[in-house]
């Protein structure tokens, strides 16, 4: 099948590459002339401008976005519609806000361009782990490009079936998901990284308490000189708080146990703000989320070991890089 991708950055080019080696032909754009170089290099058909790329796709066409949420998908998505034909397909795999998904669909339906709003998550790993994908928008072209999506996602892995679920068909398995009508799929995503700022938060602070446990300010016969790096590590062997977050952990305190190389200074992305806002417009409380995210907010002005856990945790996964 044929994909054109705008975006080839740290997940687009990657997932370019995936698509490549499951046998889909890819048609891809960027700014950035050398970065459309080094991928048409390893396969892809390579443009030069918006146009040159829309004509080099096949009808009805498939453009997948993977560029910043907010002004740079917006004006992205504005010059397709432009230039875009009835039946086309616009996919917006960044971290959009659904309301914004819900509007942009609107206001494509009358010239008869579909869109998906398509939330995921894999990071500088899904090369070779594959995307977990939340997808929304019309169910008719969620189907028609489902080869798209099995390729890009994990598939089932060696991870055991849920009890329960020999009986129960769908995608879910495999690791991408179609949640709904436009937002959905963006709508899942954010609550997906709300919790995820709560869990990070989490081992950030128990990683903190172990860090201090030998204090001079406790009684010497409770003090505890414990490797950190060993306990991450502990954890990952059969414990019930064991996951990939807790794996980078592992893996970046084996590489620096004292963080050195971070400053604790740990940004947002958005999504946890997002999350709490419906969680007030819905009534719902979210002490958990809420704390996580005021305590990057406080980061930006005094650092803990914690603060540096999380700055780690985002590095390793996402390849976040702390402002200088």
């Amino acid at each position: 099948m044929q994909l054109g991708m705008i975006g080839l950055g740290r997940m687009g080019a990657n997932m370019v590459r995936r698509l490549m080696r499951g046998g889909h032909e890819c048609v891809v754009f960027d700014l950035s002339a050398d970065s459309v170089k080094q991928i048409a290099g390893e396969g892809a058909t390579g443009s030069n401008s918006i146009d040159d790329f829309i004509a080099k796709l096949n009808q009805p066409r498939a453009v997948w976005i993977m560029v910043p949420a907010g002004e740079a998908t917006e004006s992205t998505v504005n010059q397709l519609a432009d230039r875009l034909e009835p039946s086309d397909t616009i996919i917006d795999g960044g971290n959009s806000y659904f309301k914004d998904d819900a509007r942009r669909a609107l206001t494509l339906k009358p010239k008869g361009i579909n869109y998906l709003d398509v939330g995921t998550s894999g990071g500088v790993w899904g090369l070779e782990r594959g995307y977990c994908m939340m997808i929304g928008g019309p169910k008719e072209t969620f189907e028609h490009l489902d080869p798209i999506f099995k390729t890009l996602a994990p598939g089932c892995g060696s991870i055991a079936r849920t009890p329960g679920r020999e009986n129960i068909s769908g995608t879910a398995e495999d690791g991408y998901l179609y949640c709904g009508p436009s937002g959905a799929g963006h709508f899942v995503k954010m609550i997906h990284n709300g919790i995820e700022y709560g869990l990070m938060q989490a081992y950030a602070e128990g990683f903190d308490i172990f860090r201090n446990a030998n204090s001079k300010e406790l009684p010497e016969e409770i003090r505890y000189d414990l490797n950190v790096a060993d306990i991450a590590e502990l954890w990952r062997r059969g414990s019930v708080v064991s996951s990939w977050l807790l794996d980078l952990t592992a893996m970046a305190l084996v590489e620096d146990p004292e963080l050195k190389d971070y400053s604790g200074f740990v940004q947002d992305s958005g999504e946890g703000r997002w999350t709490i806002q419906a969680a007030l417009e819905e009534a719902v409380p979210a002490e958990v989320l809420s704390a996580a995210l005021y305590t990057r907010f406080r980061s930006r002005q005094e650092h803990t070991f914690a603060e540096k856990i999380l700055s780690a945790m985002r590095k390793k996964f996402g390849g976040h890089v702390e402002p200088k």
